[in-house]
Formats: C-alpha cells, structure tokens, sequence
C-alpha cells in the first residue's frame, strides 16, 4: 500500500478531527422532526464547513512549509537577500521564519568575508614575487600565480591540469619540506629556497609549494660581506703597513748616510722593535680571523650547568665573581667549546666592572624548553648594542673584535642563542645565553 504524503495525513488528520462532531450534528439533524428539505440544506452546509475547513488548514500548512522551503533553496544555492515575513509577534512560525531570516544574514555576511578574502588572497598572489603552485593527490596543477607562470615561461591555460614531472617540479614535491636547491627553470635558474605543506581541499589532499628566488639575496649578502670583509681587513692592514713602511724608509735612509750618527745602533733596535711589533699584530689579526671561519661543530656530551659555572666563576682571578645557585639541569652540549664561551663572557664583564670598581654575577634559570645563563656586571654599560656582533668591531683598547661572533657561533651551532643589552635596574650590562634543554 502506497504510503499517504505528509499533505494527506494532514487532510486525513484534520478530517478525523471534525468527523465525530459531523456525525452527530447528521445523526441529529436526520432523526429530528424537520422536512427533508432542511434536512439536506443542513448536512449540504454541515459537510461543505468540514471538508473546507479541512482543506483550508492543509493549505495553510503546507503554504507555510513551501515557504520555509523555497527560503532554505535559496540559502542553498547561494541567494541571501531572500526574506520571509512572519506572522503575529510570539507565534511558531514567526519565531521559525525570524531564526531562518537571521540564518540568510549571517551566511550573507561570512559569503561576503569569504569573497574578501579571496580576493585579497588572488590579489596578493597575483603582486608576490615569490612562485607559487597547488598540486592536487595525483601531482596534477590545480593553481599557479603570475611568479610562477613567469618561471615556468607558460600561461596558465598550458600549466593547469600538468603533472608535477611535466612542469619540472617533481623534486619540489619530494625530501624535507624546507630545503634549499639549485634548480634551472625557463623562466630563471639559481639557488631556490622551497617551502612545502600540505592541505585538504574537498576532502582531498593537496600539496602547496612556493619558490623563492635566493640567488639576488645572497649575491647581495655576499656582495656586504665581501664589502665589510675587505673594509676591516684594509683598514688594519694600513694600520700596520703605514709605520712599517714609513720606519723601513726611516732606516733605510739612515743607512744610506756616509757617516752613521753615534746612536745609529738605538734607532736601528726601535725601529726594528716597532717593525716587529706591528707585524706580531698583524699576525694576531690574521690568526683570529682564521679561527672565526674555522670553528668545529659541537661534539655533544652532558654538561651539568651547575658545575660548569662555577668552574668557570673560578677560573677569574681579577675580580671575584658571585654565582647565585640554581636549580640543577644537564644538558647536551660540547663541554669545550661552551667553557670557552663562557669565559669570554666573564672576561668582558670583569673588564667592564673593573672600569667602575663595580662586581659580575652569574645565575641561571629555566623553563620547559630551554636554560638561561646570564652574566650581569655594574660596569660603564654598552655604549653601542647595534655593532657588538659587527666582526672586528670592539670597544676596547686592543681587542680584536672576534670574540662575541666566536660566542654567538657557539651559541648558535648548540640551537641557543646569545643576546647582550644594558641592565635596566642599574647600571651595567647583561648577557644571556639560552640553551635548548
């Protein structure tokens, strides 16, 4: 038996509802003394208020549904400015078409953030310089920007649908997400840095990879280094050749004389003495040098904090310097290399206290993912923060300059970090080393 649709149980309902009440009104109506004509007047008016107010309320029941339904197609299909009006204040269907409405203007608003957004997001892709490209599960193209149509030297129309192997991108989908490799393309070659991730789209996974040219950067950077390198490096050699070369003439002229002056002999030692001198400086700037590109990688123990800054707190001889005890954690670290760290943080410090007559303190401190040693002194402070990491850049009267970049390398090869700023609560300078745990 086919199954009544929800508009005939309604009828079916509404017709049960009223059929006790026409029965009886009938039943009445044909066993009372009244003429036939009256008779079949009144069930002809009886039956016609039933069955209309039965089909009257089936229509209105199912107005209000086709209502409610052709609102939500509309939502569905993307139509918003559609609204349904209600009905008297504090009704359910009122309360329904008020939700429903309210549902039409939030999707509005979002549909309308979301195509911001996405114009924002085309926009910026369009302007980048950086090369980006989707692939979908089977490494087919399914979105590239302008970059990356001007790398691959195609329009869009030739790229999309592609396979990774086609559009010479295969090794950008394979090996760590972050790499950096030199790659030839149609539209350029170079050293690329290639960033990769993944995402889901429709519930299917795909692949984002972005490009980004390093050539120019670090033709740049080394174009700086090379700049600053040869600047430094200039500068000290004329420091030292300059009295060289001026004593050398000095004494070469002296020696040219017929008759040598009595204390020839004196001035042949000094300038010889300063000739030395110069040249002993200059071998300890190029040794220093030498040691700043050469530094090994850490070769990685347990190292008990603890110990460590006491042993090197004790080590200085000029100043005593107070330790503050901390809580005791090990690390994995090269023993050496951090001792020597250390020791040239100390060093400075104790150099800055003495200026001012001032102490040097050390604690130490962590958290859940890394340690912190720091080194306070009470000297004159850091005149210039900005420079202190600037190679053969120092501050003080014979210094080579090479130190702190020998600490910030250190620092740096154990994945820490090492930062130098004046102390805000007093005067003085702080240095803190960060180890990962």
């Amino acid at each position: 038996m086919k199954q009544l649709s929800f508009e005939g149980r309604i009828l079916v309902m509404v017709l049960v509802a009223g059929l006790p009440g026409a029965v009886v009104a009938l039943v009445l109506l044909w066993t009372g003394d009244y003429t036939p004509k009256v008779q079949w007047t009144l069930s002809v008016l009886v039956l016609g208020i039933w069955f209309a107010f039965a089909f009257g309320l089936r229509y209105r029941t199912v107005f209000h549904l086709q209502t409610l339904s052709n609102l939500l197609s509309a939502l569905r299909e993307g139509d918003y400015s559609i609204r349904a009006r209600g009905t008297a204040h504090g009704d359910a269907f009122n309360e329904v078409v008020v939700e429903v409405n309210a549902l039409g203007e939030t999707l509005r608003e979002q549909r309308l953030g979301a195509l911001e957004a996405t114009a924002l997001l085309r926009k910026v892709m369009e302007e980048s310089e950086v090369a980006v490209f989707t692939f979908d599960g089977n490494r087919k193209l399914r979105l590239v920007n302008r970059a990356g149509e001007r790398l691959l030297a195609r329009p869009l129309e030739r790229l999309l649908g592609k396979s990774a192997a086609d559009l010479g991108l295969e090794e950008c989908l394979l090996g760590n997400p972050a790499q950096t490799r030199d790659m030839q393309f149609p539209g350029g070659s170079g050293r690329w840095g290639i960033r990769r991730s993944s995402f889901r789209q429709h519930g299917l996974p795909h692949h984002l990879v972005v490009l980004a040219d390093l050539s120019q950067p670090l033709r740049e950077e080394e174009r700086q280094t090379w700049q600053r390198l040869i600047r430094v490096m200039g500068h000290e050699l004329n420091n030292s050749l300059t009295p060289i070369l001026s004593i050398t003439q000095s004494l070469e002229s002296l020696l040219n004389n017929e008759k040598l002056p009595e204390d020839w002999r004196e001035d042949m030692g000094q300038g010889l003495h300063i000739i030395g001198g110069r040249t002993e400086s200059l071998n300890r700037f190029m040794t220093a040098y030498a040691d700043l590109a050469k530094l090994p990688p850490p070769t990685l123990a347990s190292v008990q904090i603890g110990p460590w800054v006491r042993r090197v707190a004790g080590l200085e001889t000029r100043l005593s310097v107070a330790v503050q005890e901390g809580p005791e954690v090990t690390i994995q670290a090269d023993s050496d290399q951090l001792e020597q760290l250390l020791i040239n943080l100390v060093r400075n410090a104790v150099d800055a206290a003495l200026e001012t007559s001032g102490g040097v303190t050390m604690y130490w401190k962590k958290n859940a993912r890394y340690v912190e040693i720091q080194v306070d002194d009470e000297g004159p402070g850091l005149p210039n923060t900005k420079n202190l990491f600037v190679p053969f850049f120092t501050t003080k009267p014979g210094g080579s300059g090479i130190g702190l970049i020998l600490c910030r390398q250190i620092a740096e090869a154990h994945n820490g970090s090492l930062t130098l700023e004046n102390r805000r609560d007093t005067r003085g300078c702080q240095a803190r080393l960060r180890l990962p745990l």
